[in-house]
C-alpha cells in the first residue's frame, strides 16, 4: 500500500470526527456531559431510593403503630367478654346458693336465658366433681376430678376466677376452654365448682376484616405461655393445631414487632404483631396485619416509582445524546441546571412532614418568652396557611394571634430544658394548623429548636371511630349499654364529695311487643328510631338518653334539686308518646312506662340505680303502664316476697306437695252420689294446708298451672285406681282444667297417658273448663274439646253465667253438663226474678240435651226451689265439704230432699 491510498483510508475514518470541529479546545465538556448525566442519575436514584426506604420505614412505624392499637382495643373487648361469663357464673352461683341447690340448667337453658349451647354451656359440680346439673344433658355422667379447674378450685382457699387452658371436651365434642368458680357451703366448706365452657373461636369473635383484613391475626395467649384461641381471617385455628406455631418472648409488657411468617405462623405469612395485657386477667391480648397486605400500597408505589425513574433515567440518556449531538453547550447546561434543581425540589419538598427551626426569644430575663421560626419546609409553612417567605421570621405568638397556643409553648419549653418531647395532639378550634390530629416531635439542637409535625388524623380517627361503635346503638344511634356502664360510675364519683342529686329513668316502651309480632321487626325497628328521636326532644338538652336494648331505654338525668325535677322530665317523655307512630306499614299506638330511681337515696352505685328503675318501672307495668313511678322499698319486698312464693310453688311442684280433695255431686231427684269434683289443697311445709285461692291465681299468671294441672290430673287417675281395686261401684270424678293448660301442654294426650298408665276407664274422668277459657279461645279450644269428648270423658261448663257466652257456642260445644255458677244459687231466695233466670238457665241447657248443677247449695230453702224448677244436680257446703281422699270413695248416702208440694 503506497503513502497515497494509506493517506485516503485515514481520510474516510476520521472524517465523523472532524465535524465535531466545534468541541475542540471543550475536551472537559465531552466528558462532562456524561459524567454530569451519570452523576445526576446516581443521585436521582439515590434520592429516590432514600425516599422510597423513608416511607417504607414510616409505614412500618404506622403499621406497628396499628398493630399495638388493635392489641389494646382487643384486650379491652376480651374484657368485657371475660366479664361477661364472669357474670353468668356469679349468676348461677347465686341463684344455686339462693334456691339451696334446687337449681336447675336445663330448665334455664330451655327458657333462653344462657347464650347458644354451641357457644356456652353451663355445669354445676358437687363437692365429689360429678355434674348435678348442666345445660347439657348428655353430660350428667361426666366426672371431673381429674381436670384442672376442679382442682384447683377444690385446693384454693377462697373462690376466683378460674380461666383453663384450650382442650378437647368429650363431652361436647367440641374444643372448649373451662372457667370457673368455687361453690362453698353454709360452713363455708368447699361445696362444688360452677363452670362455663366456651369454644375458643367466641373470643376471637371480634375480628373486624374491615380493620385486620382477609390475613390478619387475633390471638390469645395465657401468661402460662398456652395459646387459648387464634384466628386468622375469618377462619379460627382449632387447639391442636393454632395458628401460632409456638408461644412468642415478649420483652416489654406491651408493644408491638415484626414476625417472620416461615418461624412463627401455620400459613407462612409475615405479620406485624401487637400484643397487650389483658386487664385484671393472666393473659396477653395478640393482633396481628399481614405484611404483605399492610405494604401493598407502598410496594405498588414502589413498583410505580421505580417504572418512572427508569423512564426519566431513558430520557436524560437521550437528552445527552441530543445535547452532545447538537453541541448545544448552553442550552445543556441551562437543561442541566433545571434538571438538578427540580430533582432538589422533588427531594426536599416531597416529603409529608412539616419542618421547622425555632429560636427561643428571651425576656429581660433567662425566661423564654416566646419563638422564632429561622427555618422550615413547604410543606411545613402549608400546614400554618402561609407562604414558605411569609412564616420565617414570624413568632409563635404572632402565628397562633388570639387562638393561643399553650400545648405548642408547653412542649417548646419542655424539649428547651430536657431536650426532647414528643406527643400526639388534638388541634382545637381557631387553631392556625390545617389538619385534626398531628404527632409533633421536637429536638433541641444547640441553642434552637427542631420540630417536624406530621399527620396522623385518619389513624387516630379511625381509632376513634372504633371507639364510638363500641359505645353506640347501631340501630338508634344513642349511647349503648356499654356507654352507660362506664358513665354512671365516673358521674357518681364526680358527685360523691359535693352530694350532687342525680335521677335515672328506666323507660320500657307498652305494646311493642305487639307491633314486632304484627307487623315485623322491620317495622319494630322503624319505630325504635322514631321513639329515640321522641326521647331526645322531650327530655332536657343535657340529659342523656341510652338504649340499653330491646324496647328498653334509661334517661340519665344529671344536677336535679329535688324529686321533682325527674317527675317533670317523666311527664314530658309519657305526652311524647301521646301521639300514634307513623309507621310505613300504619299508625300504631305506642306508650311508655318509666321507672325513676334518685342518687343517693336509691342507690349509691350504678347497678343499683339501674336495678331499682327497673323494679319502679315493673311497679307500672303492672299497675296499668302508661305512667311513671318513683322507687318504692316497700314494693320491692313485695315483689321479693311474690318471687319467694314463686319458688315455693315451683318447689311444691317438683317435690309433689299437693293433695286432692273431693266434694260430692247429688242427684237432687234420687238424693244419691252422681259425681264428685277434684279439689287440689297445697300442704305446705311450714305454712300448713293452703286452699286454691292462696296459690292458684299466682300459677295463672306464672304459668306453673300447666304443670300443676298435669299433677292433678295423675293424683285424681291414680287415686281412682287405688278405689276400684277395693270393688266399690265408682262414680265418675270431675278435673278443673285452667285455660293456660290448653295453651301450654296437649292435653288430650296428657288424659290419655294418665288413663293408660292406671287403667282407668275414661267413663270415670269428667273435665270442667269455666265459661271464660271458652269466650276467650275459641276455636282452638273447640278442637282439643272435642278430642277429649271423642275419648268417651263426658265435659261440664263451670261457673256458668260468669263469662256471657253464646246458646250457639253452648251448643257447637256439645257440653254434657252445665254448672251454674253460685250467685245464681244465692239469688234464689232473694227476688223471683233470680228464680226466673235460674229457670231459664235450665230451660235452656236441657234443651240443648244438659244437666244442670247448681253449686254454692247453702240451705234447705234453695234446694227446695232447685227441686221445684226442674233442677238435676246440686253441690255445695249444705251438701257435703270438700273431702281428704279415704280408703273407698267418699260416696255419700242417699239424701231425702223435701217434697216440691
Amino acid at each position: 500500500m503506497n503513502a497515497l491510498t494509506s493517506f485516503g483510508i485515514v481520510t474516510r475514518l476520521t472524517a465523523p470526527f472532524r465535524k465535531l470541529h466545534f468541541l475542540r479546545g471543550s475536551s472537559r465538556l465531552l466528558f462532562a456531559w456524561p459524567l454530569g448525566a451519570l452523576l445526576v442519575g446516581l443521585i436521582g436514584w439515590q434520592l429516590l431510593l432514600s425516599s422510597l426506604d423513608e416511607q417504607r420505614i414510616e409505614r412500618e412505624t404506622v403499621v406497628l403503630h396499628e398493630a399495638e392499637i388493635l392489641s389494646r382495643t382487643y384486650a379491652d373487648q376480651l374484657v368485657r367478654t371475660l366479664e361477661a361469663v364472669d357474670q353468668i357464673l356469679l349468676h348461677v352461683k347465686y341463684e344455686w346458693e339462693l334456691s339451696g341447690g334446687k337449681l336447675r340448667l336445663e330448665d334455664i337453658s330451655k327458657r333462653g336465658l344462657f347464650p347458644p349451647s354451641y357457644l356456652f354451656n353451663v355445669y354445676i359440680l358437687d363437692r365429689n366433681g360429678k355434674v348435678l346439673t348442666t345445660t347439657i344433658p348428655d353430660a350428667l355422667d361426666v366426672d371431673a376430678t381429674d381436670r384442672p379447674y376442679f382442682a384447683l378450685q377444690k385446693s384454693a382457699l377462697s373462690d376466683s376466677f378460674y380461666i383453663g387452658q384450650a382442650l378437647y371436651s368429650e363431652s361436647e365434642r367440641k374444643n372448649v376452654i373451662h372457667f370457673s368458680r368455687q361453690l362453698r357451703d353454709k360452713n363455708n366448706a368447699f361445696d362444688g365448682v360452677v363452670m362455663v365452657s366456651v369454644i375458643p373461636a367466641y373470643l376471637t369473635a371480634g375480628y373486624d376484616t374491615a380493620t385486620l383484613g382477609d390475613s390478619g391475626l387475633l390471638a390469645l395467649v395465657g401468661f402460662d405461655k398456652l395459646i387459648r384461641a387464634t384466628r386468622i381471617g375469618s377462619s379460627p385455628y382449632p387447639v391442636q393445631t393454632p395458628a401460632l406455631l409456638r408461644m412468642p418472648r415478649f420483652l416489654s409488657e406491651s408493644g408491638s414487632a415484626l414476625f417472620n411468617g416461615r418461624d412463627w405462623f401455620r400459613d407462612e405469612r409475615n405479620r406485624y404483631i401487637g400484643w397487650h395485657p389483658v386487664d385484671g386477667y393472666p393473659l396477653i391480648a395478640i393482633a396481628g396485619i399481614d405484611e404483605k397486605t399492610a405494604f401493598a400500597s407502598y410496594w405498588n408505589h414502589h413498583a410505580s416509582s421505580i417504572r418512572d425513574a427508569l423512564w426519566a433515567t431513558a430520557g436524560l440518556l437521550a437528552f445527552m445524546l441530543t445535547g452532545l449531538v447538537l453541541s448545544m453547550r448552553l442550552a445543556w447546561r441551562k437543561h442541566q441546571l433545571v434538571l438538578t434543581q427540580a430533582t432538589y425540589r422533588m427531594a426536599t419538598e416531597g416529603g409529608n412532614e412539616g419542618f421547622y427551626i425555632a429560636r427561643p426569644i428571651r425576656s429581660g430575663g433567662a425566661e423564654v418568652s416566646d419563638f422564632e421560626i429561622i427555618d422550615c419546609n413547604q410543606r411545613g409553612a402549608e400546614f400554618l396557611r402561609h407562604r414558605r417567605e411569609e412564616l420565617i421570621g414570624k413568632r409563635i405568638s404572632a402565628i397562633y394571634q388570639n387562638a393561643g397556643p399553650p400545648r405548642l409553648l408547653i412542649g417548646m419549653r419542655q424539649a428547651l430544658e430536657t431536650g426532647a418531647f414528643e406527643n400526639d395532639i388534638k388541634v382545637s378550634a381557631g387553631s392556625p394548623v390545617v389538619l385534626r390530629w398531628i404527632h409533633l416531635k421536637i429536638v433541641r439542637s444547640g441553642g434552637d429548636l427542631a420540630m417536624t409535625l406530621r399527620d396522623i388524623s385518619d389513624a387516630r380517627e379511625h381509632v376513634e371511630e372504633l371507639e364510638r361503635r363500641g359505645n353506640e346503638d347501631a340501630l338508634t344511634g344513642l349511647p349503648n349499654r356499654h356507654w352507660a356502664q362506664s358513665y354512671l360510675p365516673a358521674m357518681i364519683e364526680r358527685s360523691a364529695p359535693d352530694g350532687d342529686m342525680h335521677a335515672l329513668l328506666f323507660i320500657d316502651l307498652d305494646g311493642f311487643k305487639a307491633v314486632n309480632d304484627t307487623m315485623g321487626h322491620a317495622a319494630g325497628d322503624e319505630l325504635l328510631k322514631i321513639a329515640a328521636r321522641r326521647l331526645k326532644v322531650a327530655v332536657r338538652p343535657h340529659d342523656k338518653v341510652v338504649r340499653i336494648g330491646g324496647d328498653e331505654f334509661v334517661v340519665i338525668i344529671e344536677d336535679i334539686a329535688q324529686r321533682s325535677d325527674a317527675a317533670h322530665v317523666a311527664r314530658r317523655v309519657l305526652h311524647a308518646f301521646q301521639e300514634g307512630f307513623r309507621l310505613t306499614q300504619g299508625v300504631r299506638s305506642v306508650g311508655t312506662s318509666i321507672g325513676i330511681s334518685i342518687f343517693p337515696s336509691d342507690g349509691s352505685d350504678a347497678d343499683t340505680l339501674l336495678k331499682n328503675a327497673d323494679i319502679a318501672m315493673y311497679s307500672v307495668k303492672t299497675g296499668g303502664k302508661s305512667n311513671y313511678r318513683f322507687y318504692d322499698q316497700k314494693y320491692y319486698e313485695k315483689l321479693r316476697a311474690r318471687h319467694d312464693k314463686e319458688d315455693d310453688l315451683r318447689r311444691a311442684i317438683e317435690n309433689d306437695e299437693f293433695l286432692m280433695y273431693y266434694q260430692p255431686r247429688v242427684d237432687i231427684s234420687t238424693g244419691t252420689t252422681s259425681s264428685m269434683e277434684a279439689l287440689v289443697r297445697w300442704q305446705h311445709p311450714s305454712k300448713g294446708l293452703l286452699e286454691p285461692l292462696d296459690f292458684i291465681p299466682l300459677a295463672e299468671e306464672t304459668g306453673l298451672i300447666a304443670g300443676l294441672g298435669a299433677l292433678a290430673i295423675e293424683k285424681v287417675c291414680a287415686q281412682l285406681a287405688r278405689w276400684a281395686k277395693t270393688g266399690q261401684e265408682l262414680v265418675p270424678v270431675s278435673i278443673n282444667v285452667s285455660p293456660r293448660q290448653f295453651d301450654k301442654t296437649d292435653v288430650p294426650k296428657l288424659l290419655a297417658e294418665s288413663l293408660a298408665h292406671h287403667g282407668v276407664a275414661a267413663r270415670l274422668v269428667e273435665i270442667e273448663v269455666t265459661e271464660s277459657s271458652m269466650m276467650s279461645h275459641g276455636g282452638e279450644v273447640s278442637e282439643v274439646l272435642a278430642a277429649i269428648q271423642g275419648m268417651g270423658i263426658k265435659l261440664l261448663v263451670d261457673d256458668f253465667g260468669t263469662g256471657y257466652s253464646s246458646l250457639s257456642q253452648l251448643q257447637s260445644l256439645d257440653f254434657d253438663v252445665l254448672k251454674v255458677d253460685r250467685a245464681f244459687t244465692a239469688g234464689l231466695e232473694k227476688s223471683e226474678q233470680g228464680n226466673v233466670l235460674f229457670a231459664a238457665i235450665i230451660t235452656m241447657a236441657h234443651a240443648l240435651g244438659m244437666r244442670v248443677v247448681a253449686e254454692g247449695v247453702e240451705n234447705e230453702r234453695q234446694i227446695r226451689i232447685l227441686k221445684s224448677l226442674r233442677c238435676d244436680e246440686i253441690q255445695g257446703f249444705y251438701i257435703s265439704k270438700p273431702l281428704p281422699p279415704s280408703e273407698t270413695q267418699p260416696i255419700l248416702p242417699k239424701w231425702f230432699f223435701p217434697s216440691t208440694a
